[in-house]
């Protein structure tokens, strides 16, 4: 299978042959590409090596073609019965009161931030 014949949409049997903390390094054929973490599976993954593991066959479909650099990108997400788009998974995210994140946490601290620096500016134009 060339790059050529590889297409966005394809099913293909890959082999696991490395893992890092951002995604999978897979091969299919004489064919290397990526599977992120992101589309590992619906629902977050804070280790891959709790989903998957070096050696593991498994099918994925082609989400990615980049022909100028030969890059593949896959996906096991999308081959779930019921998928969950990432936009479902953020607004969970950002919706739940539980993570410090978005600007109400900045907002929280800029006060604090402001007065720290002021206070430092304030003791480097006596030191000057």
């Amino acid at each position: 299978m060339t790059n050529q014949s590889i297409k966005i949409g394809d099913i293909v049997k890959v082999d696991i042959t490395g893992l890092q903390k951002y995604g999978a390094f897979v091969k299919f054929g004489k064919q290397r590409g990526l599977i992120h973490i992101s589309e590992i599976k619906s629902g977050y993954v804070a280790d891959i090596h709790d989903v998957i593991e070096v050696g593991q066959v498994c099918q994925a479909q082609v989400i990615d073609v980049d022909e100028f650099n030969g890059k593949i990108s896959l996906s096991l997400r999308t081959l779930e019965k019921q998928p969950q788009t990432h936009h479902v998974q953020r607004r969970f995210h950002f919706n739940n009161p539980a993570n410090k994140i978005g600007f109400q946490p900045f907002k929280e601290q800029l006060a604090d931030w402001t007065k720290e620096q002021m206070t430092y500016l304030k003791g480097r134009k006596e030191e000057i």
